[in-house]
């Protein structure tokens, strides 16, 4: 069973007023999630400000903002739970969260009970019952939900800037795959090198050793 995070005080991961942009002082620790296939870190933070924007697992209407085009329910899924730090997303639903500040805590999670995959929490006990899902979504309605002054006000970019922030993103990810490249190309070289001196130098000691003997 997911471990519900017991806590008195409310957590912020931004300083109040509108969440539209990322701001700098966000904790880094708040990016530990893992990115799944297919996602950039602009991409996700997109779909991390229309979770907040909309409610968890709100799909239709962020599939309708069309701030993600191409982005399938089941994608964006599979991030959030990256994003939260565990498989379930039932007890979140609906609810206006940052699912980074959930993720943060759920990473620091321990026990011998606690099983992941992808650095997410796996349900490992019974199926949660339809009232102890609805207790848990209060519960964290009243941890961890924004306030709706936030949450409304959150600008998600337009589809035209979704497409140059996806670009440059692939644009990155390409330098970045070219300069992995370069470093391999580097070490395959540097290790052929070697070979070819152990080669000559192994040719020279049979050499000697066939002209003494």
């Amino acid at each position: 069973m997911t471990p519900i995070i017991e806590e008195t005080k409310k957590p912020q991961s931004m300083p109040t007023g509108p969440r539209n942009v990322l701001r700098s002082n966000d904790s880094a620790s708040l990016w530990n999630c893992t990115l799944s296939p297919g996602w950039s870190r602009e991409e996700c933070d997109i779909l991390r400000k229309a979770l907040m924007k909309y409610g968890i697992g709100n799909w239709a209407q962020i599939i309708a903002s069309n701030c993600l085009p191409g982005k399938t329910n089941a994608q964006m899924n599979l991030q959030l739970q990256r994003m939260l730090g565990q498989q379930s997303t039932a007890e979140f639903a609906g609810l206006h969260v940052d699912p980074l500040v959930i993720g943060e805590k759920n990473s620091k999670i321990q026990g011998p009970n606690i099983k992941r995959k992808n650095n997410c929490i796996v349900n490992t006990g019974s199926r949660p019952s339809r009232e102890e899902i609805k207790r848990r979504i209060q519960k964290n309605k009243e941890l961890y939900e924004i306030p709706e002054e936030e949450w409304s006000n959150i600008v998600l970019p337009k589809p035209e800037d979704v497409g140059i922030t996806t670009l440059n993103a692939k644009y990155e990810e390409l330098r970045r795959l070219q300069d992995e490249l370069a470093n391999v190309q580097a070490q395959i070289t540097e290790i052929r090198n070697k070979k070819r001196e152990k080669v000559f130098v192994l040719k020279k000691y049979i050499y000697i050793y066939v002209y003494n003997f």
